[in-house]
């Protein structure tokens, strides 16, 4: 996990991205900020990550004081969540965070370079398009690795591909054979 920022600020001040990566299947969680506390981190943790995984087995951080809390550090032990900070004077020690972080920042302003206030609304899409591309290190998306199925992007509704036809085939194979019954 790691904090972004300040970037510009945004509607209701935003101006800080919690980003939280999973090191196995590379996905990515992101959620805009005024600022972050650790009941922030705390909140975060169980929206985007255990409500939709379950409880990571350990959370590596950078040192801040959201990460370092007593508040969060109890958090953790409640949930057998084992905690492990990079070094203050060496955050490439995180280097699967920082290079998401930059990876994060270089679509943003791709995406924003007139409207740099407005990169709260487009995070998601960005999100999106991380999530669904393939990884060098893995040849998968991450959404592949995640869910064991391909997504289907919003061109693939319109046309008709191998794929979605064959879901739909067998939708109504199995709605034929429940009518059957």
């Amino acid at each position: 996990m790691d904090i972004v920022g300040p970037l510009p600020t945004a509607p209701a001040q935003k101006k800080f991205l919690l980003v939280a990566t999973d090191y196995f299947n590379k996905w990515v969680e992101a959620e805009a900020y005024a600022s972050i506390k650790d009941k922030d981190v705390t909140k975060f943790m169980w929206k985007n990550i255990i409500y939709r995984f379950g409880i990571p087995q350990t959370i590596i951080a950078d040192n801040g004081p959201q990460f370092d809390s007593i508040a969060f550090r109890n958090f953790c032990l409640e949930l057998n969540i084992r905690n492990s900070y990079s070094t203050p004077c060496y955050p490439q020690s995180n280097g699967q965070a920082e290079t998401i972080n930059k990876t994060l920042i270089t679509a943003l302003k791709k995406r924003l370079e007139q409207a740099k206030r407005k990169w709260v609304e487009e995070l998601p899409n960005i999100l999106w398009a991380y999530r669904t591309t393939p990884g060098r290190s893995t040849g998968n998306t991450p959404f592949a690795l995640a869910y064991s199925m391909d997504a289907i992007i919003p061109t693939e509704i319109g046309l008709p591909t191998i794929r979605t036809e064959a879901v739909r085939q067998n939708d109504a194979n199995a709605e034929l054979a429940r009518n059957l019954d």
